[in-house]
């Protein structure tokens, strides 16, 4: 896999832009996966019968606390941080970055067993060395059982071939970021990395169609044209089916009149990947602001907190951060740690140069302390 890193000459004011699509793509899915974490797992009658008859309209409390995150942005937050340490190696000519993905998705594992960071592991980084991370929030069982052992899934032979669940989906808006990658290498990538927890093509296609319309938006096209152009590319590959459907099932949905809870539902629970994709686009698409999408998004019996994960991506890439509503960010859970790794994203892709160049390979102490590249 070849590509470029995007660093060329960025002006200042691209490098804001930027910044503030990658904040607010990390926050608003953090936000969307907050929103639904209380009531994953409970039907639309269930939710209106609790919290009235416009379902939740706030954070609810969940793992103890209001405003929680689950496995969805756990795994979101292990997904960027493997894309800067492979920028970060590929000054030592290594360049894989699936490999790199598949050793961060490993650290998020060691955060589902393990009591708390081991601090002797330098090798680990900054990211894995955060204590709220270390916290089962639900996690699919598929990823769990594919990240068990070091053996990397390949397309050729992926982990779970079986299975299609929104585990792919919710965790791949970060490649859509990789701004100075061609759009087939970003799909690629996202596929590459979601066959090393489930195989089947729906859930590695779904996964990436959705890093291809992250792509797109970040780089400035309607929300419209970035879910068409993925269309057109998912086209060609083999078992797109059943991600072609959803998403086109997502676009006519659009045009059927006001958006209720109830046309969320017609598009599926949101359980499996096209499931959860289609539903997390329908409401980005038809939100009349932020806070309406997300709503909308987890406000239905199914996997609430990745369809709010997948829609918060996509509002918060589309508008960036300042659009997300001020009282939500403030209450969300690991706030500072999402900011600094988005700020750190953020600085690799525009300025990687300054921190680290094959001609100077010892580079930023402070930059290769945080994303070592062993």
């Amino acid at each position: 896999m070849t590509a470029t890193s995007g660093a060329g000459i960025w002006g200042r004011a691209e490098q804001q832009d930027f910044r503030s699509r990658v904040r607010g793509c990390l926050l608003g899915g953090a936000i969307g996966d907050a929103l639904g974490a209380g009531i994953e797992f409970d039907s639309l009658e269930t939710i209106r019968a609790a919290h009235g008859p416009q379902g939740v309209t706030d954070y609810v409390p969940a793992y103890g606390r209001r405003g929680a995150v689950t496995d969805d942005t756990q795994m979101t937050l292990f997904t960027v941080d493997g894309l800067i340490r492979a920028h970060v190696r590929r000054d030592t000519g290594a360049w894989h970055p699936p490999t790199d993905v598949h050793a961060a998705y490993r650290r998020w594992a060691a955060t589902q067993r393990d009591w708390g960071p081991d601090e002797r592991r330098k090798e680990d980084g900054w990211l894995a060395r955060q204590e709220w991370l270390y916290s089962r929030r639900a996690p699919g069982r598929a990823c769990l059982t594919g990240l068990a052992d070091d053996r990397m899934g390949t397309l050729e032979a992926p982990k779970n071939p079986d299975s299609k669940g929104c585990g792919t989906v919710m965790r791949s808006a970060p490649f859509g970021l990789l701004v100075g990658w061609e759009p087939q290498l970003v799909f690629q990538l996202a596929v590459e990395c979601a066959v090393q927890t489930h195989g089947h093509p729906t859930g590695y296609l779904a996964a990436g169609a959705f890093a291809l319309i992250v792509h797109a938006v970040t780089r400035g096209e309607s929300l419209d044209a970035a879910v068409r152009r993925s269309l057109e590319h998912l086209a060609a590959h083999p078992g797109h089916e059943e991600t072609t459907e959803a998403l086109e099932q997502a676009l006519a949905a659009v045009r059927q009149g006001l958006p209720t809870a109830e046309r969320v539902q017609s598009l599926g629970e949101g359980w499996t990947a096209e499931e959860a994709l289609a539903i997390g686009v329908y409401c980005a698409l038809v939100a009349e602001d932020v806070r309406h999408g997300l709503l909308l998004a987890v406000n239905h019996g199914g996997d609430s907190d990745s369809t709010g994960s997948v829609c918060g991506n996509l509002l918060g890439v589309l508008h960036g951060e300042t659009a997300l509503p001020a009282d939500w960010v403030a209450e969300l859970e690991g706030r500072a740690t999402i900011l600094e790794l988005a700020d750190d994203f953020a600085m690799e892709m525009t300025q990687g140069p300054a921190l680290h160049t094959p001609a100077t390979p010892s580079g930023s102490p402070g930059w290769l302390t945080r994303y070592p590249r062993a």
